[in-house]
């Protein structure tokens, strides 16, 4: 399903089918890096996480993860952006991946900026955050290029690693 459109992206909802992109997306060495490393190695695994995180979402709260395809290249699945209502924090989260050979081309801003408008419209959000890891410079320029600001550090996940929470009202 299309969620919306841009330029050069279409930008739609997962489905089990998108699993192998997933896996791709998931085992490139940024994602590892700044996002997580869930030893998600086979198309099964991959799968199990599109259901349990992004299908759930979807089912729950009418927004998520979506894929990102680029037009100009017959619609390849290149990235993801979208949102996230995580237990751990107050308000909405806005993420964004990329593929390695679609970072630094503007992909995340375009698709950022579209899903901001979505959650204005669609979802009537007020506010939404941003977290991202202190070492992942080019995520803390995109999200302060979008209006986020710095407001506080935060540990939200089990580990205990602490993330940069950024806020933007809507």
């Amino acid at each position: 399903m299309i969620v919306a459109e841009t330029n050069r992206l279409f930008i739609l909802q997962f489905t089990l089918k998108d699993a192998p992109f997933f896996l791709e997306l998931v085992n490139s060495p940024n994602w590892i890096k700044y996002i997580d490393d869930r030893n998600t190695k086979t198309v099964k695994a991959a799968e199990e996480r599109i259901q349990d995180g992004h299908l759930k979402s979807y089912q729950s709260t009418g927004f998520g993860f979506y894929k990102l395809l680029l037009k100009a290249e017959n619609n390849k699945p290149i990235g993801t952006c979208g949102l996230i209502k995580r237990d751990t924090l107050d308000d909405v989260d806005i993420g964004f991946a990329m593929l390695p050979d679609y970072e630094g081309i503007g992909i995340g801003y375009e698709a950022s900026k579209e899903v901001i408008k979505l959650a204005k419209q669609q979802f009537k959000l007020k506010r939404l955050v941003a977290i991202i890891n202190p070492d992942n410079k080019k995520s803390i320029k995109l999200i302060e290029k979008l209006g986020f600001t710095f407001e506080k550090l935060v540990k939200p996940f089990a580990d205990d690693e602490e993330l940069l929470l950024f806020a933007k009202t809507l």
